[in-house]
């Protein structure tokens, strides 16, 4: 019996030095940041961008490899079903990991599947309007859209897009009918705001400043938590009388669930450090994005809760695969 417990330690005291060594030797060769969009948008961009600075700072090549596709999850699920020793990592989005699979069966768990290295930053939507509209802000929308149901439209870039779901959770947060009109993408639905087709649209801040700039459109609010620096004099919908109210188009890093922690601890210890460079905060702002701080663990926890919220809109709105 003594030998036998002997025999059983062994091997356990191994499998525990395997780990920390692992973590020691990582990375020894180069990491691939997969981008589940085309090259030359925001995330392909912002992959690029953070891939350069995480390189220094782990001293081997971040490779970003774009796997766009199936909405997202092309790339997502790459990842998902990767080997989890830290080489293979995904530029999440809200769109991958909350959005997509709410609306449809896209492979994988957002939450169950990955873990959450870092986040990155976030691009708040701003709800514009055709300045010929008689309703200046939020409040005014309201009152005009509960006179007459169903008469005031908005646009977005597609079925099941953020820009689609924050209208349905305007109309289920102020308790009014708002007629949704699909396009192939936001520079078309854009497009036909700017021309008085449509009146409404909810925006991504980096496409819609240059045209709030010129009074080609005008902001009726941010959809962010507090007001953002580039539009400091435009209220947030919740401070709007929608309390709580918050969308964006968010960024993060994730690696593969069943990571080893030490390598998932390095991973997020480089990334903080990156984050703490004044020069990319400064790149992102440019791109129109606010860095964000938050660490893996709180991170985890928005990308969860974030999951749930878009469930339950999706739900709530009929969108339900």
């Amino acid at each position: 019996m003594k030998l036998f417990r002997q025999l059983l330690v062994v091997p356990l005291l191994a499998a525990c030095t395997v780990v920390p060594a692992l973590a020691q030797g990582y990375p020894e060769r180069p990491i691939t940041l997969v981008v589940p969009y085309p090259a030359g948008g925001s995330a392909d961009i912002l992959a690029r961008t953070v891939g350069q600075k995480l390189s220094v700072q782990l001293e081997q090549p971040v490779i970003v490899e774009n796997k766009a596709g199936a909405g997202t999850a092309i790339g997502a699920r790459a990842v998902a079903e990767a080997k989890p020793d830290g080489y293979t990592l995904l530029l999440g989005t809200v769109s991958s990991q909350a959005i997509n699979p709410a609306m449809s069966k896209v492979g994988y768990d957002p939450v169950k599947d990955f873990a959450p290295v870092s986040a990155l930053a976030s691009i708040p939507f701003v709800l514009v309007a055709n300045p010929g509209v008689a309703y200046g802000n939020v409040a005014e929308l309201i009152a005009a859209a509960k006179q007459n149901p169903g008469s005031i439209s908005y646009a977005s870039a597609g079925p099941g897009t953020s820009n689609q779901l924050a209208g349905e959770m305007l109309a289920s947060a102020a308790k009014i009918k708002l007629l949704h009109v699909p396009y192939k993408g936001s520079a078309p639905a854009l497009g036909d705001v700017l021309a008085g087709h449509v009146p409404l649209m909810f925006d991504l801040q980096t496409t819609s400043l240059p045209n709030i700039a010129t009074h080609k459109l005008k902001a009726l609010a941010v959809t962010s938590s507090q007001r953002s620096p580039l539009l400091p004099g435009v209220p947030t919908v919740a401070e709007s009388g929608l309390p709580g109210f918050e969308v964006s188009a968010w960024f993060g890093v994730f690696a593969p669930a069943r990571v080893p922690a030490p390598v998932l601890k390095k991973l997020s210890a480089a990334m903080a450090r990156v984050l703490e460079d004044p020069a990319l905060a400064q790149r992102l702002r440019d791109l129109g994005a606010e860095p964000d701080a938050r660490n893996a663990a709180q991170f985890s926890a928005y990308v969860a809760e974030e999951a749930g919220k878009y469930a339950a809109v999706v739900k709530t709105a009929g969108l339900a695969p």
